[in-house]
């Protein structure tokens, strides 16, 4: 059966009063500000807009480390407590390996989950939660959220920016024969099926969990958003191009993790093949565990630059100037995950090319909006290139297209709304079963 929204959002409910008082939120995620890219602002921006409309919001959260896979500062004891706007955030000391591959990276996930424990039950005897909201990654400290749940009597809801297990497979972190590789496939369903609620960041994911068995009405589609959408709109990227030595260039960027999933060596191989456009740059703007590698890749091509992460005012800039984005995936990953980057591409208003085989969900959210080039293929990334440098008109109506869409599905009201509907829908199904249950506890007369 394929995953459908509409049935999703049209499942029955029982009656029950109407729940009034806000929700206690326990936030459980590896991912937290002051972290700028990946999962991190949007587990952020999701926890401060509960917040806003009301709701009490408490997270717990990893040690600040990506993208640079780097703890650039110590905490402050065992943990640290902080508030920010009105949601009080306990960072836990984590193991943050330089060089991450499959085992590395299961001490990383076991040490957070070891460092979240305490935090956790802490939250659940103090804040009464009702209701447990776990990131993944990690799926491999999602235990600590379920035991904190199941203690506490809170619902479950699993959110899923990247199925895991699949995109290990796919970048070669682990092999499905393995015994490792099967041991990790067996947990990440076991896990997934103890959720009340699992939610994922496109259709394409959301249907994924359906076919994993998931019944529907316990599927919910939850995108992220263009959380620099405004900052974009007003930015001017003049500044960059002077500095960058970059004014009459068509600009072509790549920005935010430079890792395995990516498959960046593709954007390499196209600034080889666009050697003969001198009118044409390669930019790189990122941090990550291959961004050596890559550079390394990259020595003695003039027209490739990289530069270091960006400042979020800077980052606004960066999109601004930007003529063409950049939107790489190896071959297996494009329905594994949908880069978080992609809302923020389509806002800028420029177009993008994306590697992506047809029919797949980056490919189906990147048509119309840019150029969809088949997985693997580094010419066909220049030849895309090529063809939006040379012809403007195309670029600009496709980065048209692509900012409408940003402000129809794209947008953090939308994504909140949607949340905190079935976040109280989930409260008030927890309060009909404690009073059934109190209910069958009193003997007759």
């Amino acid at each position: 059966m394929l995953y459908d929204p509409d049935i999703a959002a049209a499942a029955p409910m029982r009656r029950a009063a109407p729940r009034r008082k806000p929700v206690s939120l326990l936030v459980f995620g590896l991912n937290y500000t002051p972290e700028l890219i990946g999962i991190g602002p949007y587990t952020t921006g999701l926890a401060e807009e509960m917040a806003q409309r009301g709701h009490c919001v408490r997270v717990v959260a990893g040690q600040p480390y990506y993208p640079r896979w780097r703890v650039e500062r110590q905490l402050d004891g065992a943990w640290e407590t902080s508030e920010r706007r009105g949601v009080e955030v306990t960072h836990c000391p984590l193991y943050v390996p330089n060089r991450p591959n499959a085992v590395r990276r299961l001490r990383h996930y076991a040490s957070f989950a070891a460092g979240a424990f305490v935090p956790m039950m802490r939250a659940i005897k103090r804040e009464r939660p009702d209701a447990v909201f776990a990131v993944a990654p990690s799926l491999a400290a999602f235990p600590v959220a379920w035991i904190a749940a199941r203690l506490r009597g809170a619902s479950l809801w699993l959110h899923i920016q990247d199925f895991e297990v699949d995109m290990a497979f796919a970048t070669g972190l682990l092999h499905y024969r393995k015994p490792l590789g099967r041991m990790a496939r067996a947990f990440e369903r076991f896990m997934i099926g103890r959720a009340d609620v699992v939610s994922s960041i496109s259709p394409k994911m959301c249907e994924r969990l359906v076919k994993m068995g998931l019944p529907q009405d316990r599927v919910v589609e939850l995108r992220n958003w263009a959380n620099h959408a405004a900052a974009i709109e007003r930015a001017d990227g003049s500044r960059l191009r002077r500095e960058w030595r970059l004014e009459g260039k068509t600009v072509a960027l790549y920005s935010g993790n430079i890792g395995a999933k990516q498959g960046l060596e593709l954007v390499v191989e196209a600034a080889r093949a666009l050697q003969d456009r001198t009118d044409i740059v390669i930019l790189v703007c990122g941090e990550g565990p291959n961004r050596s590698a890559l550079k390394q890749k990259a020595h003695g091509l003039a027209n490739i630059i990289f530069k270091p992460l960006q400042s979020p005012a800077g980052f606004a800039e960066m999109m601004a100037m930007a003529d063409i984005h950049l939107l790489p995936q190896v071959a297996d990953a494009a329905d594994l995950v949908l880069p978080s980057k992609l809302p923020n591409i389509l806002a800028s208003g420029r177009p993008v090319v994306a590697t992506a085989a047809a029919g797949t969900g980056l490919a189906s959210e990147t048509l119309g909006c840019g150029l969809v080039v088949p997985p693997g293929r580094a010419g066909a990334i220049a030849d895309a290139v090529r063809r939006l440098a040379d012809d403007p008109e195309l670029s600009e109506a496709l980065g048209a297209e692509g900012k409408r869409r940003a402000g129809l599905r794209w947008s953090l009201g939308h994504v909140a709304e949607r949340f905190e509907k079935r976040l109280l829908r989930e409260a008030r199904r927890r309060d009909q079963a404690s009073v059934s249950a109190s209910s069958a506890a009193i003997p007759a007369q």
